[in-house]
């Protein structure tokens, strides 16, 4: 097949991955898609598979992330050229060990490397689109269980190679073996099928809580959904004090702890009087611990956090947990000294945030959580090693105010419910303006928000106290998958160069002297 053929088929496959996830959710084009970039690699130089990597990448996040197109159309255009370019490395790499027998183990080896790479750089990375996330409600969602996000994309990766290699096994007279090849095919249809027998679910068991998720509304949509500060403020405290209301007419269950969204106040609460009280009467009004998602101060003028707050009707604030993974160029600037003069749309974001450095958890007394917010959720040194560290529940503070009506919150809907799953934890999910909503470990949705009014949602989940597979070993297989992928790509990078040397061959024996021949010495002899 020619290289333009390829090129198009690799926009089809890729196109076709982005797909599978929500806000489509046609997930068994996924493994078409992967199927379609594993074949087309088949027989090219390393030259042309970058070529047919970058055109799946662009198709990829291109269909995959239009909703940064809310802050412009040229961060949608540059942010999938970035994220394509590690496709084209994977193509490239992909393609040099492809004459090798052990292809089929390399192959998702090297995808393990490029999600790991992309979700380190630039900047903080950017893990969003690791196809482990548009696994949610599928057959092989329980996997994730036992092998965590990182290995789970690479399964299906290897999924995709088994399935060309049994193609292979019919297509080339040398190695024609219709045995093998209904093997591999069978293969891929037990695995896909096994994951419905897999059992998920709570990591252990340590008792029940009452929870509530307050989704108290924004005023404004898209760019500008946060506009007016004090009404995002009010929204919040007069949710949860209608709801405080409700529970003493005995119209709602009571809570044992209440959650607020991520920028439920952009006001510092600890230093704005007014911000202040609107907390403190609706947490006194509900009367149990609250976790507020605040900004507060930073550690220069020039600076401030991005936090999830306890905050406790007897002691007021208390600890917090500040996101680690910022968003760049929505929440901090890099390179602010070069970029700011050239784009004046930066002006709107004055000051950066200071990202966390520990993990996120917190204590709230009737249940310790682990804290994410909102971008936090899709990194893997987030919600695992907060489990590792004792946290029985995972809660997602988040806001989508900026995304509406885009696919972007159901996309962090499908990562915070796969998260859930990883870590045999329930899930609680605080938004602003939806998607809010209440997960089992096992990703049954106890509640959910569908549309986004001022809600709040209610539900007993359980505190778990174990660890699953994928919280002991996930990181390591991750390391382990990404150090085998460099391995096979060193190795297929010294094949090549030998094999160009031996196919040089020596000079021929009468060659005039010159910088690459030169004339030998005369043997003495005694």
């Amino acid at each position: 097949m020619r290289l333009p053929a390829r090129i198009a088929l690799a926009l089809a496959s890729g196109a076709a991955v982005a797909l599978a996830f929500p806000p489509y959710g046609l997930w068994p084009l996924l493994l078409v898609g992967l199927l379609g970039v594993v074949a087309l690699l088949h027989d090219l130089t390393p030259r042309r598979g970058a070529l047919v990597g970058l055109a799946f990448g662009l198709a990829y996040m291109g269909v995959l992330l239009p909703w940064i197109q809310v802050i412009g159309p040229d961060a949608w255009a540059w942010l999938t050229l970035l994220e394509a370019l590690f496709y084209g490395v994977f193509g490239w790499a992909a393609a040099l060990v492809r004459p090798h027998r052990w292809w089929p183990v390399a192959t998702p080896a090297l995808w393990a490397g490029v999600e790991f790479a992309r979700s380190q750089v630039p900047f903080t990375g950017f893990p969003w689109g690791k196809v482990a996330f548009a696994l949610a409600d599928t057959p092989l969602q329980s996997y994730v269980r036992y092998l965590g996000v990182p290995a789970l994309g690479a399964l299906v990766v290897a999924l995709a190679a088994l399935a060309w290699w049994g193609l292979l096994r019919l297509r080339e007279p040398a190695h024609r073996s219709p045995v093998a090849a209904v093997a591999a095919w069978t293969g891929v249809v037990a695995v896909v099928a096994a994951g419905s027998l897999l059992p998920v679910g709570l990591a252990g068991s340590s008792g029940t809580v009452r929870v509530a998720a307050v989704q108290g509304g924004i005023p404004g949509t898209g760019a500008d959904g946060l506009g007016e500060q004090r009404e995002v403020v009010t929204n919040h405290a007069q949710a949860t004090e209608r709801y405080a209301a409700e529970v003493r007419a005995g119209t709602a269950d009571p809570a044992d702890v209440v959650f607020w969204p991520e920028n439920s106040t952009d006001i510092d609460p600890l230093s704005d009087a007014a911000t202040r009280t609107a907390v403190e009467g609706a947490v006194d009004a509900v009367g149990v611990p609250v976790l507020v998602g605040a900004v507060t101060a930073g550690s220069t003028p020039q600076t401030v956090r991005n936090v999830g707050m306890v905050w406790s009707p007897a002691t007021g604030p208390g600890d917090i947990y500040v996101k680690r993974n910022l968003v760049p160029f929505g929440e901090y600037i890099p390179l602010r000294g070069l970029l700011a003069p050239l784009f004046s749309r930066l002006d709107e974001i004055p000051r950066d945030f200071e990202a966390g450095d520990e993990v996120g958890v917190l204590d709230l007394g009737p249940v310790v959580v682990a804290d994410a917010m909102c971008y936090d959720v899709a990194f893997e040194q987030v919600a695992a090693p907060a489990v590792a560290a004792g946290a029985e529940l995972l809660v997602v503070q988040t806001n989508n105010a900026t995304y509406q009506g885009t696919g972007q919150p159901d996309q962090q809907w499908a990562i915070s419910s796969m998260r859930a799953i990883e870590t045999g934890r329930d899930l609680v999910v605080a938004s602003t303006n939806g998607i809010s909503g209440i997960v089992e470990a096992d990703g049954d949705v106890l509640a959910k928000s569908t549309n986004d009014d001022a809600i709040v949602l209610t539900a007993t989940v359980h505190r778990a106290d174990g660890l699953t597979p994928a919280v002991r070993i996930g990181a390591w297989l991750e390391r382990g998958l990404s150090v085998a992928g460099l391995i096979a790509l060193l190795v297929g990078v010294g094949t090549r160069a030998w094999a160009r040397r031996r196919s040089a061959g020596p000079p021929p024996a009468d060659a005039a002297p010159s910088a690459s021949n030169p004339p030998r010495e005369p043997v003495r002899t005694a």
